[in-house]
């Protein structure tokens, strides 16, 4: 039995110690408690699925300037934070991750390295340049985060992950688009007036990252081996192609669809060449037992988000921000400004199975207007309107186990009234889609009267059988869902200089991010869809603002008290001035009058009184908080040592000799 330690010194000699060996040893042994609110700490479930599934080391380099001795210390603080990410993604690796911590120098062979890894220099505010990137490899594979900023640290999980993701070996995910549009380029139809065009430029961008293939828009079947399909402005799409969509998100295929109520670029030919067709498009078969509908005839005017002010203002040409995007959703946090013009919005209803995420909303000052109003601008505009004072879904996730739209099987199809051997019993003229395909190939005739050949094995056609009807999805997916076409292309998502005989693109804004990041958690694990923006590290003092909103919500009530209160005192004095009598004059004020405006005057002068008295109220217990919120940040952890010193110095003097 251990004797007690009877001299205070060497018992504080020993707890330094202890402390020294439980920081040397926590090198060794990583583990921690995260204790808040929203798990800013802990790895998303799709994270720690794609760690745990990795079938090989992967490398991770990460080279961050940290001996710079001009490094701002909030710079410091962020690199700290991204290092113990890593960590966390090692420790959730089973030993699959290996993590290399490298500082780059000016002139050293560790900054060569860092640029031959693709990774850049970024400056500082004195012009100093430091390195602050990543490059994850897989054997001969790799993928480079060539600068990590503080902007983007929410979503550094995903960010890193992705990387990780790309690392692996195998070819390119296959993207397939199904458009009315010509978004692949056309020659055009010059006796019509229709000019040639050129690739649309998201789908150049796409054919960097992934194979991209045309869907004809009346295909009765997609390709197996298309992952992502996009589907851009299906105007008059037929039902068998409709079919082709449900039995693709049937088997795990991933569906990105942008319908539009008004597709202002969808141009059709007119008297002074092409124009504007404002044609519609719609999924409405499809959307139905998903719980989503889309109201053509309207689209969203809003006057937060509209372009432009005062008399050229445009409401339904909207202009978003991160107050309009789901700031916990990979593809819209950090988003930036996008351009939708003349969206839709989509009526959301609970659905079997099913859930819906809003990615993009309007404002609650917003309401649908008809398409032939969606030109007014200024005062036009703003005469009829009425805020709907609702936010209006624009682009929604939908999540769960889908069940076919078509629980009958594929839709039959018009055909030919000479063909009566289609026609079925009930006398409608009907066959199912590709019924000529599953007959056999009627042999043709030998020319010249010649003999024809026995027939073989190699010889018969095969005819492949119908793809099996399947009812509904066999594990969770997920299909988006846009309300506008017109935002994804050239003139709304980029700006096409020629600089020196060379066509250069810029992109205008967040639309083209706003595609990619969809695709790029589509094409990407499956567990990457699943993944969670983190919340930010700082916190803020909610109690302290719920305190000034409630203020707030006190001093408008008492303003709009004081002006109700001078309404009826005007109201008073006209009553007032008609019951003067004749030969009276109007600028003289009667004693009923002036008692009454000094009556009003003295409960002014109170209210003011009290709004002052509430500002001061206010500003002592929002000062009282923060100060106490301090005292206890600061003084906390010293308070408990001293006390534990405190108990452990009281019960070393009782304990006997």
């Amino acid at each position: 039995m251990f004797k007690p330690i009877k001299n205070i010194y060497i018992a504080i000699v020993l707890a330094l110690l202890a402390v020294v060996a439980l920081n040397w040893g926590s090198a060794y042994v990583y583990s921690h408690l995260d204790l808040t609110q929203d798990q800013v700490y802990t790895l998303s479930p799709g994270t720690r699925e794609i760690l745990k599934n990795l079938d090989e080391p992967v490398k991770i380099k990460f080279y961050f300037s940290k001996s710079d001795e001009n490094m701002p210390l909030a710079l410091k603080g962020f690199a700290s934070r991204v290092e113990d990410l890593l960590a966390e993604f090692k420790s959730a690796s089973a030993g699959k991750l290996i993590i290399e911590n490298d500082d780059p120098q000016p002139d050293t062979p560790v900054e060569d390295a860092a640029t031959a890894d693709g990774i850049g220099s970024q400056a500082l505010q004195n012009g100093d340049h430091f390195y602050l990137g990543l490059v994850a490899s897989r054997g001969e594979h790799k993928s480079v985060i060539p600068a990590i900023t503080m902007e983007r640290e929410r979503l550094l999980e995903y960010d890193i992950v992705r990387a990780i993701s790309r690392t692996k070996e195998g070819d390119k995910t296959q993207v397939g688009i199904l458009s009315s549009e010509p978004v692949f380029g056309s020659r055009g139809m010059p006796m019509m007036g229709i000019p040639p065009s050129q690739k649309q430029v998201f789908v150049s961008e796409l054919e960097r990252d992934y194979k991209v293939v045309n869907v004809a828009i009346d295909a009765k079947e997609i390709d197996p081996a298309i992952k992502i399909l996009l589907v851009l402005h299906p105007k008059d799409i037929s039902e068998p192609t409709q079919y082709a969509l449900d039995q693709f998100v049937m088997r795990g295929g991933k569906l990105i669809a942008m319908l539009d109520p008004y597709a202002y670029f969808d141009l059709i030919p007119g008297q002074g060449g092409m124009q504007p067709g404002g044609t519609n498009s719609n999924l409405e078969r499809l959307m139905k037992g998903w719980g989503v509908s889309l109201d053509t005839t309207k689209v969203v005017s809003d006057l937060q988000f509209m372009s432009g002010s005062g008399v050229q203002g445009l409401p339904t040409l909207l202009s978003f921000n991160d107050q309009a995007y789901n700031q916990n959703d990979i593809a819209t946090a950090k988003l930036g400004a996008t351009l939708f013009p003349f969206a839709g919005s989509f009526t959301l209803e609970a659905a079997p199975g099913l859930k819906h995420e809003v990615l993009i909303h309007s404002s609650k000052n917003s309401a649908l207007v008809a398409s032939s109003q969606l030109m007014d601008r200024g005062a036009k505009a703003l005469g009829a309107f009425k805020a709907s004072g609702v936010e209006l879904p624009v682009a929604v996730r939908v999540e769960g186990q889908f069940k076919t739209a078509y629980p009958e099987g594929a839709p039959l199809l018009p055909v030919d009234p000479k063909d009566k051997d289609k026609v079925s019993k009930d006398g409608k003229v009907v066959a199912k889609p590709d019924a000529a395909k599953s007959a056999p190939t009627a042999a043709k005739a030998p020319r010249d009267g010649a003999l024809a050949k026995p027939e073989t094995a190699q010889d018969k056609s095969v005819v492949p059988a119908e793809p099996a009807h399947l009812a509904q999805t066999s594990a969770a997916n997920s299909v988006v869902l846009i309300a506008d076409a017109d935002f994804i292309s050239n003139e709304a998502a980029v700006e096409i200089q020629e600089i020196f005989g060379q066509k250069i693109v810029y992109p205008s804004n967040g639309n083209l991010g706003f595609l990619q990041a969809l695709v790029d958690q589509y094409a990407g694990d499956a567990a990457l869809v699943s993944l969670r923006t983190r919340q930010s590290s700082s916190r803020p003092l909610t109690v302290i603002h719920d305190m000034e909103m409630v203020a707030q919500q006190a001093y408008v009530g008492k303003i709009k008290e004081l002006e109700d209160n001078l309404q009826k005192t005007q109201e008073s004095l006209k009553v007032l001035q008609k019951e003067k009598g004749p030969g009276e004059s109007a600028a003289i004020l009667s004693k009923e009058q002036q008692a009454q405006i000094d009556e009003f005057r003295k409960k002014e002068s109170a209210a003011r009184l009290e709004l002052r008295g509430l500002r001061k109220n206010l500003r002592l217990e929002s000062e009282a908080l923060q100060f106490w919120v301090k005292v206890v940040n600061i003084g906390l952890i010293p308070t408990l040592l001293l006390l534990i010193w405190l108990g452990l110095a009281l019960r070393s003097r009782r304990t006997p000799v």
